[in-house]
């Protein structure tokens, strides 16, 4: 079911994001007299076919990996006299850069629409709460309970956002301010040295690296089960909440076995602090257990108290949520989309100076589990995963490399330099070359793909 899932979403989004790119370059090449032979989405044989007023054949196609927009151009046959002003070579340079840039530029204004719905459904997310600091972040000074606000200059109010941030700031090994608002409400700034990561650090793991655990990933210390016969049978129950062990707190469940551990090398009694719900009402007590010390085979020791966390493998509820009013959504689109886009243009920048790992360029596999999963995860979370879709399009087809939108505009600012379009021979070759790299780049996000998969 998630193959199916996945291939279906995966054909929505591509549908809906290469619906809307090949819409601006037909909608300005219409509006520059450009006669329109055939707007296609998707390639090969054709599934579904209609034919407008102007005589654009409309197509659906077999093979959902992209479209085209095909126009009248001398240079693809020949053009009968009486439609020659309505060929593409025929215009302007002016009017061939704005056909050319009509896609990307669509894209880019389907992002901000995408998120304005998003913004006005509403994404939930998690917090940007530390539940837990070690490592380099506890050199910087950051402690459970910091709500982190803002990362260098970028804004945090997501725990994803915090990831990205410190990723990137990671990619750059600088030294970076972090704004917190303590757990006391009292606002401080840290200072993360991203420099003393290790050189094979994994960016998406970047939190996890310097020492920083979200709140949502601690696991409850709520007792699940007990062993009978074991030092907790009979004392503690199910459904406790451990509140500290031998005066040692306990935020998290795993906060237990070296708290455990170290009251069963002490040997003595020591005292467990829950918090148990009876009838409706919750008593805080305090209980006298004494753990055992229990031999594994390889040798070492193991704590054993007897209990087990409740479990489920399910991951806890949202706690956040970027919801506003429908006129308030618009600039915060913009916004998001800005920041979007810059975040893929450095990050292809990274790539190709060897700052960031090739390992994440990712093909149609990829692409096809992200939209499942986002869908599953509820409309607004699709809308966000269509707008990043989207504006990583518009910024891929503005590279210039030729075959791409922006290889045609490269070719088109050239010609407002010169004062003449390059010859035949230069833009064939130029063609080969872009199909070199992109034929290159193909193979590396499907090799991805198949890695990762």
């Amino acid at each position: 079911m998630d193959a199916i899932g996945s291939l279906f979403w995966f054909i929505v989004s591509i549908g809906v994001l290469v619906t809307f790119h090949e819409f601006g370059h037909y909608w300005v090449a219409r509006k520059c007299g450009v006669k329109v032979l055939r707007f296609s989405v998707g390639f090969g044989r054709p599934l579904w076919m209609r034919r407008g007023r102007d005589g654009t054949e409309f197509v659906v196609a077999a093979i959902p990996l992209g479209g085209y927009v095909k126009m009248l151009d001398e240079r693809e046959g020949e053009v009968p006299a009486a439609e020659q002003a309505q060929a593409f070579n025929r215009q302007s340079v002016y009017e061939r850069i704005a056909i050319a840039a009509a896609g990307p530029v669509a894209n880019i204004l389907l992002c901000v629409l995408l998120l304005w719905g998003a913004f006005i459904v509403g994404i939930q997310e998690y917090a940007p709460v530390v539940g837990r600091a070690g490592g380099i972040a506890a050199e910087a000074g950051l402690h459970a309970g910091d709500e982190v606000l803002k990362i260098g200059d970028r804004e945090t109010p997501t725990w994803t956002d915090v990831q990205f941030a410190l990723a990137v700031a990671g990619l750059d090994r600088a030294r970076v301010p972090v704004q917190v608002r303590t757990r006391d409400g009292e606002m401080r700034t840290r200072e993360l040295d991203m420099g003393k990561l290790p050189a094979d650090f994994d960016e998406l793991r970047a939190a996890d690296t310097v020492g920083l655990v979200a709140r949502h990933r601690l696991q409850a210390p709520i007792i699940d089960n007990i062993v009978e016969g074991s030092p907790a049978y009979g004392v503690l129950a199910v459904g406790d909440r451990i509140i500290a062990v031998d005066g040692q707190p306990v935020a998290d469940f795993t906060d237990i076995a070296p708290a455990v551990k170290a009251l069963a090398q002490r040997g003595e009694p020591g005292m467990i602090e829950v918090e148990r719900t009876t009838d409706g009402k919750t008593n805080r007590l305090a209980l006298p257990l004494t753990p055992v010390l229990q031999r594994q085979e390889d040798g070492s020791e193991r704590a054993i108290l007897g209990i087990a966390s409740r479990a489920g493998g399910q991951p806890p509820p949202f706690d956040a949520v970027r919801r506003f009013g429908p006129l308030e959504a618009v600039p915060m689109a913009v916004r998001e989309t800005w920041q979007k886009a810059h975040d893929t243009v450095g990050f292809i920048g990274r790539m190709v100076t060897g700052n960031a790992s090739l390992k994440y360029v990712s093909g149609p596999i990829t692409t096809a589990r992200a939209a499942n999963a986002t869908a599953q995860l509820g409309f607004a979370w699709f809308l966000n995963f269509l707008a990043i879709l989207s504006i990583s399009l518009a910024i891929l087809n503005l590279l210039p490399i030729p075959l791409l939108d922006g290889g045609h505009l490269l070719y088109y600012l050239i010609e407002l330099v010169k004062g003449s379009p390059l010859s035949e021979r230069t833009m064939a070759a130029g063609q080969y070359v872009g199909l070199a790299l992109l034929v290159g780049l193909m193979g590396l996000a499907l090799f991805n793909d198949v890695f990762h998969w």
